[in-house]
């Protein structure tokens, strides 16, 4: 199952109006800095693409090599060009054993990138666990030699293609303007030193070189960003989202979430019964005793038989608050009436940390897109004010326009303690079920320090 999807978003700068001119600066600085220091990041990140392609190579370029040794070798015996004696069966031998030791080096080369998908993107996957007796038997078959292995070592071929492709791109301009600039200063200077004077055609070569290095350097460092981008959307699509691992992963969840949205249901209903009981019952039973006082004392004390019907209406009002309360909770009359823009005030207000709001959407979604956005705000709110110690939160509610479907992506950044485990906690596999059963996703980002990104990705029509 892939019950989480976690990825770093972009955000925009936002400035204040009540800021003073030089903390605008020194933020603006700040932020110039964090550009470059994300551009650098990300061509280390390429680079480590770039030395992990060819070592994904390897189970393809393995099967290619012994297979096409086997071919020849079988062409040539058939031709009668080379005798068919135990050469041919080692190789023969040979070509069948390295099948499970590309698979396994495949399946090997997967696990790495998932965990280097976890470690730079924070993706988490858990599987469904492995059965018993024969039935893990032949599972332990099909890990070797079944679908999924073949499919391990494809999905291996295309990641190492592409990083060698936008790893090497960030490489070749970043090296090549960086080697220009040292090697043309370094040729200069070696010219001079030998023969004390430099040719008009050798200074111009040099001169081009040392002005063309700075900007390639630059282009490097500015392109590096997409080609991230580029990079982990190749290994998401391989790893995370081919066909087979949609249905498979979709079959998974509805196997794994079906247990869990029937413990939340129960456990809804079992907190309403509580509430009501604990409150609007007990106030009920009140109000039913103070009128039955009321009804005795009409003819003898018609004026204390007044002050107790009165306090009969204060009570039913009590009630009447309390069980809009009660209401509230299940889903809000202001998000029916008004929609989020109303409604996600309300949530920020019950918050004891901080809230700010950024709600842009143009048009109201569907009722469940909001229902399901306005249960992750909470929930993500509650969990910001019991577990993440943050001083600050920030909700930003906006439409997503995408050719088929659009989308209304919510994100709750704090500025918490972070390392939120979607593993461990309840509470985000509540939010992540939720999501999930309207076919959303839901996106975490929560290194250790760092506080956390929650993003819901709900769609628009949902």
């Amino acid at each position: 199952m892939l019950p989480f999807l976690c990825r770093i978003p972009l955000f925009s700068t936002v400035k204040a109006f009540d800021e003073p001119a030089g903390e605008t600066e020194r933020q603006m600085a700040d932020s110039r800095v964090g550009v470059w220091r994300e551009r650098l990041v990300a061509v280390l990140s390429l680079l480590t693409s770039f030395a992990l392609a060819p070592v994904s190579l390897v189970p393809a370029a393995l099967l290619a090599v012994m297979v096409g040794a086997l071919s020849s070798t079988t062409v040539e015996v058939v031709r009668g060009t080379t005798p068919a004696d135990w050469r041919l069966l080692l190789l023969s031998a040979a070509t069948l054993g390295s099948v499970p030791v590309a698979t396994l080096l495949a399946r090997l080369g997967v696990h790495i990138h998932k965990r280097r998908a976890g470690a730079l993107f924070g993706i988490v996957e858990t599987t469904v666990p492995a059965g018993d007796g024969t039935l893990r038997l032949l599972r332990g078959i099909g890990f070797v030699v079944g679908r999924d292995a073949w499919a391990a070592v494809g999905h291996t071929t295309v990641i190492g293609l592409a990083g060698l492709l936008f790893g090497g791109l960030a490489v070749l301009l970043i090296a090549y303007g960086a080697g220009g600039v040292i090697g043309g200063i370094g040729a200069l200077a070696a010219t001079l030193l030998t023969s004390g004077s430099v040719q008009v055609t050798g200074m111009a070569l040099v001169v081009a070189v040392l002005v063309a290095g700075p900007p390639l350097v630059v282009a490097g460092l500015w392109v590096a960003p997409w080609l991230v981008r580029l990079d982990f959307a190749v290994m998401r699509r391989t790893l995370f989202d081919s066909p087979q691992v949609r249905v498979r992963r979709r079959l998974w969840e509805l196997s794994d979430t079906r247990s869990r949205m029937v413990d939340a249901a129960e456990a809804e209903r079992r907190r309403i019964e509580r509430d009501l009981h604990d409150g609007a019952q007990q106030r009920l039973l009140s109000l039913t005793l103070t009128l039955a006082r009321a009804r005795a004392k009409f003819d003898r004390d018609p004026e204390q038989a007044r002050e107790l019907v009165e306090e009969a209406q204060r009570e039913a009002r009590a009630v009447m608050a309390e069980l809009r309360e009660v209401a509230r909770g299940l889903h809000p009359k202001v998000l029916t009436d008004h929609g989020l823009d109303a409604a996600l005030p309300v949530a920020a207000g019950r918050c004891p940390v901080p809230v700010r709001l950024e709600v842009h959407l143009d048009e109201r979604p569907s009722p469940r897109a909001e229902g399901v956005a306005y249960y992750v705000v909470c929930e993500a709110l509650t969990n910001v004010a019991k577990h993440a110690q943050a001083s600050a939160v920030t909700v930003r509610a906006e439409r997503i326009r995408r050719r088929r479907d659009d989308l209304l992506r919510i994100t709750v950044i704090d500025n918490g303690r972070g390392g939120a485990d979607p593993q461990s906690g309840t509470g985000l596999h509540g939010l992540s079920d939720r999501v999930e059963a309207v076919d959303g996703e839901l996106f975490i980002h929560s290194p250790p320090g760092e506080g956390t990104v929650l993003t819901a990705d709900i769609p628009w029509r949902a």
